[in-house]
């Protein structure tokens, strides 16, 4: 990377501390790397720069797509709406099962081969019809700063902001970080710390104090992913005390997706998960009294439509990323009985469908 790409996309960041070796600690998320001048987090986006922690890729993307929303997936926000989704490079997790690892693994600047503004994001998405933009693809924890931007440019343009994230964030970020978002889907990898530390490299802990953040203390709306790996996280009683959870501290209203795995990255020799396996879970989570579960990465239109959690007519009938039926009123009520439908609702589903529009916004003339 070239000094002049360093000094244009770099930006000083307020999360970090000096040590009294002289090194510096990035205090964003709980890995708390400890850096000497030059050298890079485990994140690799986040570096020690001049006697401070800069992010090095602010205006900088490994691409833009158009996605249906409920690819991230939301199946409770804007139903059928466009979402203008993009990340960066690196992460702050290590997990070996990673299905986008060409981008989150990355140590090339290399991958990211786009730039755009946050006011040009912000234009493009409202050009292209989108109704939010998404950072995704990698965790916008680890580039935070170049998404709180991109934000604050969608708001001003009444675009919705959107968080695809694992949630593995220290206390003072977190609290400046979610409120910012509209929306957002945390990927709640497994239910054990010895999952967390042996697959992810990291703690089931603050995941689990990010999404009771967001619960009780933002007004984001927020749905959960756990992908069900064979052998791993995907026991009958892991799940169990999953549900169960989710339950209780966040409540029953909160949406719950269980997707499948694909071998890929460090775990190419692990199966894929069985259609039966998402199938068990989705009874598991209903049977603990969650209202609306949904199984991903696999042909199933039961798992991918919402029930009324009153009546148990269908409020939304999906086949994969296409909506075939929609019944619910502008406030997110059942058209049969009245009742509430926990989410983010307009009269009409959005038309966007399953299509998938790659974009390169660099090039693109506003």
């Amino acid at each position: 990377m070239s000094a002049a790409i360093v000094k244009e996309h770099t930006v000083s960041t307020k999360y970090w501390r000096k040590l009294s070796d002289g090194k510096l600690q990035c205090d964003l998320c709980p890995r708390g790397c400890q850096l000497q001048e030059g050298q890079r987090g485990l994140c690799f986006v986040r570096a020690r720069q001049n006697d401070e922690i800069v992010l090095a890729t602010h205006g900088r993307s490994s691409g833009f797509c158009v996605d249906p929303i409920e690819k991230k997936p939301l199946n409770h926000f804007l139903p059928g709406s466009a979402v203008l989704s993009f990340g960066t490079a690196g992460c702050n997790l290590t997990c070996k099962f990673c299905q986008n690892w060409s981008i989150s693994k990355s140590r090339e600047i290399d991958t990211l081969g786009d730039q755009a503004s946050p006011l040009k994001i912000a234009q493009t998405a409202k050009r292209l019809g989108c109704s939010s933009v998404a950072f995704t693809y990698n965790d916008p924890i680890i580039f935070m700063e170049y998404a709180l931007d991109v934000a604050q440019a969608c708001r001003e343009f009444g675009i919705n902001s959107v968080a695809v994230s694992a949630g593995y964030i220290c206390e003072e970020p977190r609290r400046d970080f979610f409120p910012k978002m509209d929306a957002a889907n945390i990927d709640l990898k497994g239910f054990t710390e010895d999952f967390y530390r042996r697959i992810c490299g990291a703690e089931l802990g603050p995941v689990l104090d990010t999404l009771r953040f967001l619960k009780h203390e933002t007004d984001t709306w927020f749905e959960i992913t756990t992908l069900l790996i064979p052998g791993q996280n995907d026991s009958n009683s892991v799940i169990e005390s999953l549900c169960s959870w989710v339950a209780q501290e966040l409540g029953p209203e909160v949406p719950l997706h269980f997707s499948a795995f694909h071998p890929d990255f460090k775990m190419k020799t692990t199966p894929r998960t069985p259609v039966s396996t998402l199938n068990q879970a989705r009874h598991i989570g209903l049977e603990a009294g969650l209202q609306y579960v949904y199984t991903g990465n696999v042909h199933n239109q039961d798992g991918d439509t919402t029930f009324c959690a009153s009546c148990g007519e269908v409020l939304i009938a999906r086949d994969w990323y296409q909506i075939l039926d929609y019944r619910l009123d502008k406030d997110g009520q059942c058209n049969n009985c009245g009742a509430k439908c926990a989410g983010v609702f307009t009269a009409t589903a959005g038309d966007w469908g399953p299509n998938r529009l790659p974009i390169s916004i660099g090039k693109l003339k506003l």
